[in-house]
């Protein structure tokens, strides 16, 4: 590429930047244009064409850059201290590039309308409602428990390979389009992560290829938090960028679901929300409705926290962090913390339902 060319790139990032910034105010614009329209096409132009490969292409994409980078370095280490000027110039037009593919395949996502606005859904809730769709979730999720295990207090371990979740998984959106025709989700692009063993040590249980927007799933999770995870991902490429939406899409996937083991995975998944949002609250109430979860249920949230616990590190604290400061970012002022906001949207929801 010419010197020139490459100088024009990288100067293109600064109104790129200011442009997505202006775009972000017109969350109107935003979903109209981009979100339910040219995103679409998108999305399923790549899920078409990359979805049919048994691996995950992102991942071995990541795999390759990783290893050009390195041998670019190694390469040009002595052009890196006599020409500073040139060197940065072809980083900048590179990033460059990637900026504006990242925004143009999914990244615009962030700034769509919120979920609830589109779904006709109220936001706020009180927590009397809280406490009463809590309730509920505890009871559903105690008959789901019976219906598996009878009366039994271990865990639920669900008796299908993590390949054939990921195929069944759709089902869930299949039904879930019924209520809500927006969440039609095909073709499918969901696969295990050849980075799991680093995934899991970040501190991270999926994540979408915002560049060939394939569906990430952390091959080494407890199999019960496979299905809602594989849904949340799944919730990402339908267009979902924010992560409590996500979260909430992909819970009403799994309780949509036909089978009974997606069914408790939803379910339990939206209780233990609901409970970290008591606990915030009223630890004393909080400590009154646990006793009322089944011990089979709890030993699932048990295995959940023992499996992060054995791959806990100091390096997830920084990464989180780091990811924490780029959803700020990108219009979740919360960070991280943004993920509890998905409480709000499953009280409208289940109250509205009367589950």
């Amino acid at each position: 590429m010419p010197k020139n060319t490459k100088t024009i790139i990288a100067l293109l990032l600064i109104p790129q930047y200011v442009l997505i910034k202006w775009a972000s105010n017109y969350p109107e614009f935003i979903e109209t244009f981009y979100s339910e329209g040219a995103y679409q096409y998108i999305s399923k132009a790549l899920r078409y064409a990359l979805g049919w490969l048994p691996f995950s292409f992102g991942d071995l994409v990541y795999a390759l850059a990783i290893v050009y980078i390195f041998r670019w370095v190694y390469t040009n280490r002595k052009r890196l201290r006599k020409d500073t000027k040139q060197w940065v110039v072809d980083v900048l037009s590179t990033v460059s590039i990637i900026y504006f593919a990242f925004h143009l395949f999914w990244a615009l996502n962030y700034y769509r309308l919120p979920l609830h606005k589109s779904l006709n859904l109220e936001h706020d809730y009180n927590t009397e409602q809280l406490v009463a769709v809590t309730k509920k979730l505890i009871e559903k999720s105690n008959a789901i428990y019976f219906k598996i295990a009878g009366n039994d207090t271990l865990k639920i371990d669900i008796p299908y390979s993590k390949s054939e979740m990921l195929d069944m998984a759709p089902l869930g959106y299949e039904n879930l389009k019924k209520s809500f025709p927006k969440l039609e989700y095909q073709p499918a692009s969901v696969k295990k992560s050849l980075f799991s063993y680093p995934l899991t040590y970040m501190g991270f249980s999926g994540y979408l290829n915002p560049l060939t927007n394939e569906a990430q799933v952390d091959a080494l999770i407890p199999v019960y938090m496979f299905p809602t995870t594989t849904s949340h991902e799944m919730a990402h490429q339908l267009g979902y960028a924010a992560e409590n939406e996500a979260n909430f899409i992909g819970c009403l996937a799994a309780i949509n679901h036909d089978d009974i083991y997606f069914n408790y995975s939803g379910y339990t998944f939206a209780l233990r929300f609901c409970l970290n949002e008591i606990y915030k609250r009223d630890e004393a109430l909080f400590e009154t409705l646990y006793e009322t979860v089944n011990k089979g249920v709890l030993n699932n949230y048990k295995e959940a926290r023992e499996f992060w616990d054995a791959y806990d590190n100091p390096l997830e604290s920084i990464l989180k962090i780091t990811y924490s400061s780029y959803l700020k970012a990108n219009k979740q002022a919360k960070g991280m913390e943004s993920y509890s906001y998905v409480v709000a949207l499953l009280v409208n929801y289940f109250i509205e339902k009367s589950l």
